[in-house]
C-alpha cells in the first residue's frame, strides 16, 4: 500500500521555541495591526449567510446586511481608529472604488495601507483557471495603483481562498506578502516557484469577527474577552519571541453599536500598553523581515 504524504514543502516546520530571536521595528517583542475588510457584493449572487435564515434568490437581506457595513458600520470603526490615532490595514475589493469610492477616500486621507482583496466579495479564487486568475490580481493591482500611487504590496483573497497557483500569481505581479495563510504567530518565508513570498500572520479563523460570530456563535462579550486576554498573553510572551497580534473586522458586523462599545474596550486596553508594543501594518511588518539576517526567519531561501 503507497504511504500517503502528508508534506508540505512550500515552508519548513520550525518550532517556535527554537527560532532565533529578533525583535520590531522600535523594540517592541508584540507587533500589533488591526485589519478592515471593506468589500463589495454584486446584486442577484449569494453573498454568504444572511445570518437568520436560508439565503434565497435574489439574497437581498445578506445582500442589504453588508450594504449597511459600508452606508454605516464603517465609519462607527472609523471615528473610534481616529479617536486613538491606531492604524489600519484596509483590506479592499476593487469595486468598492467603483460603488462606495467614498469610503475609500476616508482611509486614503488617513494613511493607512490599502491591501489588495480582490475585486469582489462575490468571486473566489479557486473557481477561476489559470488565465482568469492571473487577469484578476492584476487588475486589482492596476486599480489601486492608479487610485492610490503604489501598488499594494500584500494580498487576501476573498473567502481567503487560493488556488494551487496563488501564490506563483502572488509573487509574478509584485507582492511581496500575503495574508491567506494562518500557520504561524510570526511572519514565515513561503515558497513558490518564482521566489519567497512572506507569510504574515493573519487571524483567518481566531480574532476574526465574521467566523467567530458567525460560525461559532461568539457573543459580543466573550470575542472582546477573547481580543483582551488574546493580546495579555503574546504580549507576556513577547518577551521571549517576537510575535504577530492581529485583528480582522468586517464592517457589517463590528460595525453595530453595540459592538463598537466593545472594540472601545479593547483598544483601551491596548492603548494602555501602547509603549511596550509596535502598532503597526502587516506592510510595516514583511519590511521590517525583509531587513533580517539570512537564517532568522524560517523559509529564507536568500543566500
Amino acid at each position: 500500500m503507497k504511504k500517503f504524504d502528508t508534506k508540505l514543502d512550500r515552508y519548513p516546520f520550525s518550532a517556535i521555541v527554537d527560532r532565533p530571536t529578533y525583535r520590531w521595528k522600535n523594540g517592541a517583542g508584540l507587533a500589533v495591526y488591526f485589519a478592515l475588510n471593506i468589500e463589495a457584493f454584486e446584486f442577484g449572487r449569494n453573498p454568504g449567510n444572511d445570518f437568520t435564515s436560508m439565503p434565497s434568490a435574489p439574497f437581498h437581506r445578506g445582500y442589504a446586511y453588508r450594504d449597511y457595513g459600508n452606508r454605516v458600520g464603517v465609519w462607527r470603526i472609523k471615528k473610534l481608529f481616529d479617536q486613538f490615532q491606531f492604524p489600519l490595514a484596509v483590506l479592499a475589493n476593487s469595486s468598492v472604488y467603483d460603488v462606495y469610492p467614498r469610503v475609500l477616500e476616508a482611509f486614503r486621507s488617513r494613511g493607512d495601507e490599502f491591501v489588495g482583496h480582490g475585486r469582489t466579495n462575490s468571486e473566489r479564487q479557486i473557481d477561476m483557471d489559470a488565465e482568469t486568475e492571473r487577469t484578476m490580481i492584476a487588475e486589482v493591482a492596476g486599480r489601486m495603483k492608479q487610485e492610490e500611487g503604489q501598488a499594494p504590496q500584500g494580498w487576501l483573497g476573498p473567502f481567503i481562498s487560493q488556488s494551487p497557483r496563488t501564490p506563483e500569481l502572488l509573487k509574478e505581479l509584485g507582492f511581496s506578502y500575503m495574508l491567506d495563510w494562518y500557520f504561524d504567530e510570526q511572519p514565515v518565508w513561503f515558497r513558490t516557484d518564482n521566489g519567497q513570498i512572506l507569510a504574515v500572520p493573519y487571524p483567518s479563523m481566531e480574532l476574526n469577527d465574521l467566523p467567530a460570530y458567525v460560525n461559532r456563535g461568539v457573543s459580543d462579550t466573550d470575542f472582546r474577552d477573547m481580543m483582551i486576554d488574546t493580546f495579555d498573553e503574546q504580549l507576556a510572551e513577547s518577551a521571549e519571541r517576537p510575535l504577530v497580534y492581529c485583528v480582522s473586522l468586517h464592517t457589517f458586523l463590528t460595525g453595530h453599536p453595540q459592538r463598537i462599545r466593545h472594540l472601545r474596550q479593547v483598544l483601551e486596553h491596548i492603548a494602555a500598553h501602547q509603549s511596550d508594543i509596535w502598532f503597526t501594518t502587516p506592510a510595516e511588518i514583511a519590511a521590517h523581515v525583509a531587513t533580517l539576517p539570512v537564517g532568522t526567519v524560517p523559509g529564507d531561501e536568500r543566500s
